[in-house]
């Protein structure tokens, strides 16, 4: 019972310093707004993490392309997570370093958004996959951590102020369903 309390603790503490910062709030307004910009200019959305961060590439993927807080069209979005046979063979023939960065070069056109998640802001395929972005004139969204060496490369970046991974992840699901419910709302005019 401790230890579940200790993280319980621990989170609601996060929760609640994030839910007090005026710019943690306003960057996640920002990243919001850009997302609904460029979907309304017939833009998509590319999503890259790895481990627990690909798990969130997906869920937020499904969420547009689904639906968040009520029906609507889908909105188009990828998790670059999901396909084996392009991670494996991009794995095998290029590096596991390559398996974002030649998905957004094939995939990714110029108005586009990557959002890429590393708690770290270290991962080698997501900073490769964000120089790609750049390079292609894709709009760059990072979720972290800590600044790392993806803080750079992103247009907009959002870093969550812990060390822990599992709260790090916490935090950015729930932003990212702040997001999702702003941009349905932007987009299909729902109080």
């Amino acid at each position: 019972p401790d230890a579940v309390s200790r993280h319980f603790s621990g989170s609601r503490e996060l929760l609640e310093r994030v839910a007090g910062d005026r710019d943690f709030l306003a960057e996640v307004g920002n990243i919001a707004d850009h997302i609904a910009q460029a979907l309304r200019a017939g833009g998509k959305l590319l999503i890259a993490g790895n481990g627990g961060s690909a798990a969130d590439a997906q869920h937020v993927a499904a969420e547009f392309l689904s639906r968040f807080g009520f029906d609507r069209n889908p909105l188009p979005a990828i998790a670059l997570t999901t396909d084996t046979s392009v991670l494996t063979a991009i794995g095998n023939d290029y590096g596991f370093e390559h398996i974002f960065e030649r998905q957004v070069r094939g995939l990714g056109r110029k108005g586009d958004v990557l959002i890429a998640i590393s708690t770290s802001g270290r991962s080698p395929n997501v900073i490769a996959a964000l120089k790609a972005a750049r390079e292609a004139d894709i709009t760059t969204i990072g979720f972290s951590g800590s600044a790392g060496e993806m803080h750079a490369l992103c247009d907009l970046f959002l870093a969550v102020p812990s060390k822990d991974t599992a709260l790090i992840q916490q935090i950015h699901i729930t932003a990212f369903h702040a997001i999702c419910g702003i941009v349905e709302r932007e987009l299909f005019a729902k109080g």
